[in-house]
Order: C-alpha cells, then structure tokens, then sequence
C-alpha cells in the first residue's frame, strides 16, 4: 500500500468546470484474475469525511455490433449468463483488451458469435455501463454490407443465433425481453439514429 497524491482536478463538460471532490489517499488490490482487478481506496469523501471506495476494475472493453443487411433485419445472440441465473437475449456482444484496437475487437466479435464478416463499420455509442462501482467501457457498433462466415464461439458460450427485423429487436426492448444495459442503449441509439437518417 502506497500514499498517492492527492488526484482532484477539474472537469470539462460543455464548458463547465467540475472539480474532483474526492481525495486518494492509499489503493489496494483486493482480488485479480484474468478479467477484472477489485481495488478499494481509503478516500476522504466529498463531505471531508474519511470513507473507503470499492472499484471493479475491467481488463477488457466491452464491444457491442448491431449488424444491418439490406432488409434492415439484425441478428441477436441468446445465451445463459451465469452472474444473473438468467437466459437472456443480446445483441453480439463481447470483450475486447485495453490494448486492442476495438474495431478489430467488434471484427472478431461479430465473426464468432454470428458468422457474419462486414464491409462497412461506423462506431455509434460510447456508454460508462456501472460508473458508481465499475470503469468499465462500452463501444457499439453498426456493421453494414455484411457477408457469411461461419461462427465459431468461444468455449464459454453456448449460443442460439437469431436473425429478425430491427423494428422487432426495439420491441424486445420496449417490452422487458432484452435487458441487458449495452443491449438496450445500443439498439435504442440505432433506432434513433436511423430514424434521423444519422446511419452511414
């Protein structure tokens, strides 16, 4: 455990200032694996008060594609996650290093879980996807002018592919059957964007 400097520094939002109210006093690692570092901070809290701050911090972005052929239809992958006990319906989504590109992180994505290569890629949302506990990042994007492949998942995944019209992925939205937070912003955010003809 090291004393680290004090980090408050101030914010750019649309012109505003926002200074840090919190101040670093000491981090530990609590747990690690291949995925995810755990760290908690002795901090002193906005208040003045001491106060400890629990990080979960990803080793991975995560990389959300929403492909689109020419009949507007997208494809969603249906699999079991183990952390919500649930079956759950996603667009193709996966991990990709810090190191990465995170394009060719939604290449490989998009071939392994779908089967499907695209010719033409736009990048589409930037989402913080548990900013109170997590730094973890998400990126979506829009794949177009797409060609078969063939899939082939990764050893974890035990996947069901579908493929449906775009208007019935936003309904899966709008009435509870697709949850998941990158999920639901990413096909909210195409919707609206096609919508508005910002799409390339």
């Amino acid at each position: 455990m090291g004393v680290e400097e004090d980090k408050s520094h101030h914010y750019n939002t649309r012109n505003q200032v926002h200074e840090n109210p919190w101040k670093t006093l000491s981090r530990d690692t609590v747990y690690s694996n291949p995925w995810i570092t755990l760290q908690e901070s002795k901090v002193i809290n906005p208040a003045g008060n001491p106060g400890i701050y629990g990080v979960v911090h990803f080793k991975n972005r995560a990389i959300a594609i929403i492909p689109l052929d020419e009949d507007m239809h997208t494809w969603i992958v249906g699999q079991y996650r183990y952390t919500m006990d649930t079956y759950e319906w996603e667009v193709p989504e996966g991990g990709a290093p810090l190191d990465e590109d995170p394009l060719s992180g939604a290449k490989r994505e998009l071939r392994e879980e779908v089967g499907l290569e695209a010719e033409n890629w736009q990048l589409v949302l930037e989402t913080q996807l548990s900013n109170s506990v997590s730094d973890e990042i998400g990126l979506t994007y829009v794949a177009r002018n797409l060609r078969e492949v063939g899939s082939t998942p990764e050893e974890t995944e035990v996947l069901q592919v579908k493929r449906l019209p775009f208007s019935e992925a936003v309904d899966m939205v709008m009435n509870g059957q697709i949850k998941d937070g990158l999920s639901v912003a990413s096909i909210l955010k195409v919707k609206l964007m096609l919508d508005r003809g910002l799409l390339t």
